[in-house]
């Protein structure tokens, strides 16, 4: 059975004057997302600043958000790290959270050979019995989960069920549908990357891991809800509509954009964590142009 359907929001982590997590807002934004069709949240990935959190952070957002949600909405933590001993200890704490799924980004900066990550994600596999999902964006971590190994991994522990597909590659997400439908093996394929949810859901996905959401959670999730009632043209004019959106909240690196965008729609102060920075004033201005154009009010 899948984790979830739909679109699940990767979402972004609200942060005080003093660079404290709000744990206020965060329980917020929570509600804001039960409120407005979300079908997952999934907490301390990238787009919540997961790199610049300490463990004892890392958990606690974990542990707020799965307290607010209160079984209303499925919740996944982000528990991946370049170093497997963490990656393991994090999991097995986020477990105790009672989370509903997982996400564990590659290794990055050391990197690691194919046969590294089946060993990776083995070990975490082995240490929890809670569902994880993969993530696979070597355009952050150098590392590109290949077809042949996601679904060894999912063969060989049966509580890796999913992943989460950020290499940009239409042909590999269809190389590793169809050796999923060939092998037989039970792996859901998420969308990694908003202007793709469309693409992907054509080749079987179930859905999306989305920074988009954060700001037009209602549509992505129709996007995802037409397709799968069969209303292929309504779910294409909706991909299409977000694709200059998509664009400009990624005009700098994820989540300063995004962030931005919350800060102007009133849910967050738009604050990040060094070294990420401020939006410059001319991105500022392309992100506020394109929101408007959408409909968005802020």
């Amino acid at each position: 059975m899948a984790i979830f359907t739909g679109s699940g929001v990767a979402l972004v982590t609200p942060f005080k004057e003093n660079s404290e997590v709000d744990y206020e807002q965060l329980r917020k934004l929570v509600d804001y997302h039960v409120d407005h069709k979300t079908d997952a949240i999934i907490v301390c990935g990238t787009t919540g600043e997961s790199a610049t959190m300490t463990v004892e952070e890392h958990l606690e957002c974990i542990s707020v958000v799965a307290e607010q949600a209160d079984g209303r909405i499925k919740v996944i933590a982000g528990t991946g790290s370049n170093d497997t001993a963490t990656a393991v200890e994090l999991s097995v704490e986020a477990e105790k959270c009672g989370v509903d799924g997982l996400l564990l980004v590659t290794p990055y900066y050391n990197k690691a050979t194919q046969g590294g990550l089946i060993q990776h994600y083995g070990k975490v596999a082995e240490a929890v019995d809670v569902p994880m999902i993969l993530y696979n964006v070597q355009s952050r971590t150098g590392v590109n989960i290949l077809p042949k190994t996601a679904v060894t991994l999912a063969k060989k522990y049966s509580n890796i069920v999913a992943i989460k597909e950020a290499s940009g590659s239409i042909s590999q997400v269809a190389e590793l549908s169809n050796l999923i439908r060939k092998e037989g093996v039970n792996l859901d394929i998420y969308s990694g990357n908003d202007d793709q949810i469309l693409p992907i859901l054509s080749l079987g996905g179930l859905g999306v891991i989305s920074v988009t959401a954060n700001i037009i959670p209602d549509d992505t999730h129709d996007l995802c809800q037409k397709f799968f009632d069969g209303d292929i043209k309504g779910a294409r004019e909706l991909q299409l509509k977000a694709i200059d959106l998509c664009k400009a909240l990624f005009c700098e690196v994820n989540p300063i954009p995004v962030k931005k965008a919350t800060q102007l729609m009133g849910m967050t102060n738009g604050l990040v964590r060094l070294p990420l920075t401020e939006m410059e004033p001319e991105n500022t201005a392309l992100l506020e142009k394109v929101m408007r154009e959408y409909g968005i009010e802020f």
